[in-house]
């Protein structure tokens, strides 16, 4: 099937998809951090302090998921829709207000936890249970919103918080969350029914297991140090970055601009990603993705011109593009789809686990006085290192698949 077919006939639940994504934005890390200048001179906090209360306030929505999670396979998606992006609506809201810290600590929480978190879990579910031969694909498509967000929503927050002042972004933010919710909800009032595919892959799905016994494999704890590592790396990054300008003397629109740059490669690679996925399968992919995340990470770690921010970006992109399809098609390959949501809650979980731990490390780590761009040389390393341990563990899993047809 052509790609303009594809769209045209599941045009509604890949709309929806795709705008669950761009809705994540708002409780994303590139996002919130844009206000932290903002927020700590407010509040009078640190970079440790708030990093710390950031990692706090994630660590809450993370434990929080890994209960609330398999909602999402015992409860219709628009009704699920409907309880999630008020609340993260009411998450922008506090943000506005907050005129306390405590009043910041849960709207953090609110946000990381319906927008990163929900937002990102309900639409991998959804999408990766509604497609099977086409998954990549549909994948790809439906996480262009997060693209979409990250290429437009920087430069356009600088622009319109130093027009009318940050607060005034989040009220904005939280009366086009309320609209969204009924629209998503509307373009999910009728599922999809993965047997409509007109091409099947039984590549695609491996055998159910529970999520009692993919917790008992010890290969999902190591695949997850690959999984996990573009949410621990990239928002210790982002969350970084105006930091990261002041050490290097960069104004903060030049960090915006280089966004574009990200964006614009991520998008490239999540549709490559997409058709890869689907002519290879997720496995074969997964130790290679990090990659040229390391190789960006090694670069902004040891230059201080720009080019290396944009050089950074342009790589960050490429793995952060095929991530996207893999985040949404490695499980199912593993463990099937029929408790697929029960078992990536945990995996969100995991993965919020890290994007939390990142930034609450490496503030402390700043106050601590070790230099910035040293963290980063090291966490490229990891991606080295966790490419190279992939290798070994998807050969194992892989003939896993072949030698047994159910669980044991």
């Amino acid at each position: 099937m052509s790609t303009v077919d594809f769209l045209r006939r599941d045009k509604r639940w890949l709309s929806g998809g795709f705008l669950l994504f761009l809705l994540s934005c708002f409780g994303q890390t590139f996002f919130i951090s844009l206000f932290g200048n903002d927020i700590r001179a407010e509040h009078g906090l640190s970079h440790g302090e708030f990093g710390g209360l950031y990692m706090a306030a994630t660590l809450v929505s993370a434990l929080v998921l890994a209960r609330t999670g398999p909602a999402v396979d015992r409860y219709p998606a628009r009704h699920v829709v409907l309880v999630a992006v008020p609340m993260l609506a009411l998450g922008a809201f506090a943000m506005a207000a907050s005129g306390h810290v405590l009043v910041l600590f849960a709207a953090v929480a609110l946000l990381r936890f319906f927008g990163q978190g929900m937002m990102t879990h309900i639409a991998f579910t959804v999408v990766g249970r509604w497609f099977t031969g086409e998954r990549g694909r549909a994948m790809s498509v439906s996480t262009l919103g997060l693209n979409a967000g990250e290429a437009l929503l920087p430069l356009l927050v600088v622009l319109v918080a130093a027009a009318v002042g940050w607060r005034q972004v989040w009220w904005l933010g939280a009366v086009v969350l309320l609209v969204a919710a009924f629209v998503v909800a509307a373009l999910f009032r009728r599922e999809r029914e993965p047997a409509a595919d007109t091409v099947h892959d039984a590549r695609a799905s491996a055998p159910s297991w529970t999520r009692r016994q993919a917790l008992r494999d010890p290969y999902f704890y190591l695949v997850c140090l690959a999984m996990g590592a573009p949410a621990l790396i990239g928002n210790t990054v982002f969350f970084n970055q105006v930091h990261l300008a002041d050490l290097r003397g960069w104004p903060l629109q030049v960090t915006a601009t280089a966004f574009t740059v990200y964006a614009v490669s991520t998008v490239v690679f999540n549709v490559i990603g997409g058709h890869l996925v689907d002519r290879l399968t997720a496995l074969r992919l997964v130790p290679l993705f990090l990659l040229p995340l390391g190789g960006g990470l090694l670069v902004l770690g040891l230059t201080d011109d720009q080019w290396g921010l944009f050089a950074f970006m342009a790589l960050y992109g490429v793995t952060n593009g095929v991530s996207l399809s893999l985040f949404g098609a490695t499980w199912p390959e593993i463990y099937g789809v029929d408790h697929l949501g029960a078992i990536r809650s945990v995996v969100v979980a995991i993965l919020v686990f890290a994007s939390a731990a990142g930034p609450g490390v490496s503030g402390l780590l700043i106050d601590g006085g070790v230099g910035y761009p040293h963290q980063v040389v090291v966490l490229g390393v990891y991606c080295v290192a966790v490419s190279a341990l992939m290798v070994k563990v998807i050969a194992h899993v892989r003939d896993r698949r072949h030698r047994i047809a159910q669980p044991v």
